[in-house]
């Protein structure tokens, strides 16, 4: 669950979006980009992930009087349906069921310190379970966003899931600690028309280095055509997208995002999430 981007445009746009983060899904990939965000967000995600896994994540942005900057509570579960316990002499079951998920419940917190620096911090607990098995961990996620006034270029960075070892049944198991880094800008601007670029680098606890590329076309900031690649990647390669931005009310706005993600041999991973700011 720590490891699955979250969000159909930052997806489609081959997870290049530590540098862009100016979504609700910044609590995953920059818990920065939220300090960026003036109104309240609501967020909902949904995946279609692999072997007929489900992924769902919520997240609600919002400003009190009190603290100045951005405070984001979210929520993600990893889930499958009910599978029979089968053993070597009842490989069709023996009448019982059990399941198995993860379930992430986090809160992040994010603040402009001047006009163009910002920074962002994040904690979730994190919960695995398997049949009767359950374990539990606590991490941590921090960013930064930087507007270098050339242009429009934007340099952004996150460290993801810091935090203890979890234990499980009997085993240790490492939390997936992340460093991203990547820019972006707008390549082109033009009347009712523009043109984004991003490209990140990450580094994985358990695998090689990572580089990706995405790519947004906005036109009227109503309809939007996305595209990335992810390079070195075990699974996950090209990805494209869609959406749209529509006046829900006065004042408040709603956008609706779908993403596909080719996994190689794998059958394709779908995405959809919508977003209503008010």
């Amino acid at each position: 669950v720590l490891k699955i981007g979250i969000g159909a445009r930052a997806v489609a746009m081959g997870s290049s979006f530590v540098s862009v983060a100016d979504d609700a899904t910044a609590v995953f990939w920059n818990p920065a980009g939220i300090a960026r965000i003036q109104t309240g967000v609501l967020s909902i995600n949904h995946t279609s992930w692999l072997a007929d896994i489900g992924y769902a994540q919520a997240t609600y942005l919002f400003h009190t009087r009190f603290l100045p900057g951005t405070i984001g509570i979210s929520a993600r579960s990893l889930y499958m349906d009910e599978q029979q316990v089968r053993t070597v002499f009842r490989p069709q079951g023996e009448g019982r069921s059990f399941d198995a998920g993860d379930m992430a419940l986090g809160v992040t917190y994010g603040r402009s310190l001047t006009d163009k620096f910002s920074a962002g911090i994040g904690a979730s607990y994190l919960q695995s379970s398997l049949a009767a098995y359950t374990g539990n961990a606590v991490v941590f996620d921090f960013g930064t966003l930087y507007n270098t006034g050339y242009r429009s270029l934007r340099i952004g960075m996150s460290i993801q899931n810091i935090g203890s070892d979890m234990t499980f049944i009997e085993d240790q198991v490492k939390m997936p600690t992340v460093f991203r880094v990547g820019m972006s800008m707008n390549l082109y601007e033009s009347g009712n028309q523009l043109v984004l670029m991003a490209g990140d680098f990450s580094h994985p606890p358990d695998n090689s280095e990572r580089a990706s590329w995405g790519m947004e076309y906005g036109f009227k900031e109503f309809f939007f055509l996305r595209s990335g690649y992810q390079f070195n990647s075990d699974l996950e390669t090209f990805s494209a997208g869609l959406g749209f931005k529509l006046a829900a009310a006065l004042n408040s706005e709603a956008r609706v995002d779908y993403a596909y993600t080719d996994m190689g041999g794998m059958p394709a991973v779908h995405r959809v999430s919508v977003d209503f700011r008010f």
